[in-house]
């Protein structure tokens, strides 16, 4: 019932919105930071890569478990815990002397990250009725492009400004603030109480650490190298046995079934197809900016807003549209508007410049306003209230998994696209990477670097094409147009979002 609805839902939001933002940015952000680790803490090439690694190895390995266990203890408690341990270990960076202790704070950032992740859209699921849930997670899904923005405008700030370490201190007081507005506002919410899965625990957190492992590993190491293999083969064998264990389970921890609506199935693999497709061609675009246009890191960041405002705009344009229109024709028609938007990108040549490629962005943002609120709807909408917390995990799992399986794959491939596109008489350095070229200062290396580059990102762009297009048919081909909901809340939510002991 309308009445029925918690008048604190839109603070909420914010709360929610706040929790996603400081975790988007810090991942933006930190890239940025990479030449003043290099020189001020002394950090190798590997260290760097495992600073990286290290936040999404644990984070995406212990996101389907947090999100069970946060069904099962409470989500605004787990809301709470990846908070403190989230601001806790950023406190910590500007304390560490040598490059393995940063590797450590960043492991633990991932931890309070997958425990805090599931909880910003299983708590919004709770909260939000039908009638109001998609406005909600559009705004959601808005902040999470704004993010991936503002991250290199105000991480080119501070590092101009105050150094390396002030890219974690800025966790801090967000993580304090939003830690206060989740404990005054926010009810507690959990699904009806299931017995713990450990067996489920154990082999999911060792199945998708192992994936990740294997993903982050082989654009460095390659596929045929011991440890790539062998992590290849472990990653096989525990998602193999997890899958069996909870097929038979009497308590899963992930809830099979799930993958027998269509519409959770469909949506769930379109997220990876477009997060696959999407993936290697942001990390390119950084690049493009700063390298090929010359841009420094905040004016990079800056170029970038028309693209997010575009994607802000639309997500609510499809919240808006969502009530009249199907979420199955919302997606197809949003994949396929950034089908045109990758097509943009592919034509572009070295001398195209940024207005042909803010044009291709704006039209993918335009794209990505109208689909992304209904995929995640349908997705959401799926799940039952009870497995709210696993639900959410499993949609950040899919996109974790897809952007991370589409840097490695991918940007192996257009590494290899770069350095064939370069000549052979090239200096090495230049051949391996656009960086390198920059880094000799020869004019005309850097003029040849700049085309092979821009080659690069034109494959990119055709395979997010490939991969829009092939979203856009799973979508039409699978998920199924659903009964316009009543007006009433539906049955479940008030169980779902019950208070802590009622």
């Amino acid at each position: 019932m309308r009445d029925e609805r918690d008048p604190r839902r839109w603070w909420i939001l914010g709360v929610l919105c706040l929790s996603l933002l400081v975790l988007v940015v810090d991942n933006t952000v930190l890239n940025l930071a990479i030449p003043s680790l290099m020189t001020e803490l002394g950090a190798s090439p590997a260290d760097i890569q495992w600073i990286i690694d290290a936040y999404v190895l644990v984070f995406a390995g212990l996101l389907l478990t947090a999100g069970s266990l946060s069904d099962r203890y409470g989500r605004r408690r787990f809301l709470v815990i990846g908070l403190v341990l989230f601001g806790g270990a950023s406190a910590l960076a500007p304390l560490v002397t040598e490059p393995w202790h940063l590797i450590a704070v960043r492991a633990l950032m991932g931890v309070g990250g997958s425990v805090l992740m599931p909880s910003t859209l299983s708590i919004l699921v709770t909260v939000f009725d039908d009638g109001e849930r998609r406005k909600a997670i559009a705004a959601w899904s808005a902040v999470a492009m704004v993010g991936v923005i503002a991250g290199p405008t105000l991480g080119g700030f501070l590092l101009d400004h105050y150094g390396w370490s002030s890219v974690f201190l800025i966790n801090v007081p967000v993580a304090l603030v939003a830690i206060a507005a989740a404990i005054l506002l926010m009810p507690e919410s959990r699904g009806p109480g299931r017995r713990l899965d450990p067996i489920g625990v154990l082999l999911s957190v060792a199945g998708m650490s192992a994936l990740v492992f294997v993903v982050i590993s082989v654009p460095a190491e390659g596929w045929t190298a011991p440890s790539v293999l062998a992590a290849a083969a472990l990653a096989v064998l525990a998602l193999g046995a997890f899958v069996l264990w909870e097929r038979r389970a009497e308590h899963p921890m992930l809830p099979l079934e799930l993958f027998r609506d269509r519409n959770f199935s469909g949506a769930s693999f379109s997220i990876v197809l477009l997060s696959f497709g999407t993936g290697a061609l942001l990390l390119m675009l950084t690049q493009y900016l700063q390298f090929v246009l010359g841009y420094d890191p905040m004016k990079a960041g800056l170029a970038l807003l028309p693209y997010a405002v575009a994607a802000a705009l639309f997500n609510a344009v499809g919240a808006g549209l969502g009530q009249k229109v199907s979420n199955r024709t919302l997606m197809a028609a949003g994949l396929g508007v950034m089908a045109i938007g990758f097509g943009v990108l592919a034509l572009m040549t070295a001398e195209s410049g940024y207005g042909m490629l803010i044009t291709g962005l704006m039209v993918m943002g335009i794209g990505g306003g109208l689909a992304g609120p209904a995929a995640y709807t349908t997705l959401m909408g799926a799940v039952p209230p009870a497995h709210a917390g696993v639900g959410s995990a499993l949609n950040d799992t899919v996109q974790q998994v897809g952007m991370a399986l589409s840097v490695a794959v991918l940007g192996s491939v257009l590494a290899g696209v770069y350095t064939s596109s370069m000549p052979a008489d090239a200096p090495a350095a230049a051949r391996d990477s656009i960086a390198g070229a920059a880094q000799l200062g020869d004019p005309a290396v850097m003029e040849t670097a700049d085309r092979a580059f821009v080659s690069a990102m034109s494959f990119g762009s055709w395979v997010g094409v490939a991969f829009c297009l092939a979203a856009v048919a799973l979508a039409l081909a699978v998920i199924r147009p659903l009964p316009k909901p009543p007006a009433a809340a539906e049955p479940g939510l008030a169980e779902a979002g019950r208070p802590a002991g009622s």
